[in-house]
Order: structure tokens, then sequence, then C-alpha cells
């Protein structure tokens, strides 16, 4: 397990240049927005406007801070995205804009490239000690907020808000000391 902390991201602009992006983790490292297999930000969105197009990628939003964001997609139906609703997998390369309902939103944004990996995400909350088992090949464990105990092999790391653990172990177990919300990420190598 090796632990990631939010402070270490990378911040660098969005691929259309309209705002930034917390890169929290990326494969290989240090791939550019061309040229990554897998990768997991985090943005503010701050105004009304269209998404990057990322063509041959999938993506899950989810969100973590913020009343809720409503997906436009051409040629599909709205989504509404709330921080209670469940993540939203849609292509990367459909044009998508994106309509804040009331003010500003973080999004978790998890991208793999179609045909090399594939991912899974889930919102996890924590009422009670929860066995966690990894699913994929790598799974990632992102804190919503502060105080997640993750334990593994190796020991026992607490994560603050935004903090990553990176689990290529079985399982690992999660505590906290109140309810606590976590989200997972679980890749495959196809």
């Amino acid at each position: 397990m090796r632990i990631l902390r939010a402070a270490d991201y990378r911040v660098m602009p969005w691929k259309n240049g309209g705002g930034e992006t917390t890169e929290i983790a990326a494969f290989p490292d240090g791939a550019g927005l061309d040229a990554f297999d897998w990768r997991v930000s985090m943005a503010r969105v701050a105004t009304d406007g269209p998404f990057s197009l990322f063509p041959g990628i999938d993506r899950t939003l989810s969100l973590l801070e913020g009343e809720a964001l409503t997906l436009s997609f051409e040629g599909r139906s709205s989504v509404v995205i709330a921080a209670a609703t469940p993540p939203y997998a849609f292509p990367g390369d459909v044009a998508v804009s994106g309509l804040l309902t009331d003010g500003s939103v973080v999004d978790l944004n998890v991208m793999t490239r179609r045909g090399r990996w594939r991912h899974h995400v889930q919102r996890v909350t924590l009422e009670n000690p929860h066995p966690l088992p990894r699913l994929g090949d790598l799974m990632l464990v992102i804190a919503a907020q502060d105080g997640v105990a993750v334990t593994g092999d190796a020991g026992t790391e607490t994560l603050m808000a935004r903090d990553t653990a990176i689990v290529d172990e079985k399982a690992v177990h999660l505590a906290a000391d109140g309810p606590a919300v976590v989200y997972t990420v679980d890749l495959w190598r196809l």
C-alpha cells in the first residue's frame, strides 16, 4: 500500500484551458493528457461550460463537494450528479457541458484508455469498520474527509480529506471515528 497526500498532488490546466485539475495519480507516471492509460483527478468547476473531449477514453464522474452538476450530452439525456448519487460513467469522446445548480463543485474524475484498462468507481459510506477487497489489478481509496484509517499487510495509515491509498494487496480494512465516505477506484489491465 502506498499513500498519496493531497498536498503533493500535481495541479495543471484543463485540456480545454477552462480551469485547473488536480491530478491524484496517472499511469504511466508523468504521462500527459494524451498519453495516459489511466488517470484519477479532481477539478473545481466554478462556471458552466463544456468539458474537455478525450477520444478513446472512458470516464466516471463523482461529486466530492458542492450541490449538484448537470451534465448535458450531445444527442443524449441530461444527468444530474450530486454527492449522494452513484458515480456516473460516460465516454470521454462525447460532447458534454456542465451546468452548476448552486455554486461551484469539486468532482472526482476517473479515466481509462479503452482497450488498455477499465475501471469501476464506488462511493462507500463507512459507519462501522469495513473490510474492502480489491476487485481489480489495483485499487485506489480516496477519503472524502479526515480520519479514515486504512489497514493493510504493512500496518495502518490515516487518510485526511482527499488523501489516497493505492492498494495492491488483496484487501484492506477501513475504519473511521464516525460516519465517513470514501471513493474506491478499481482498475483492470486488459
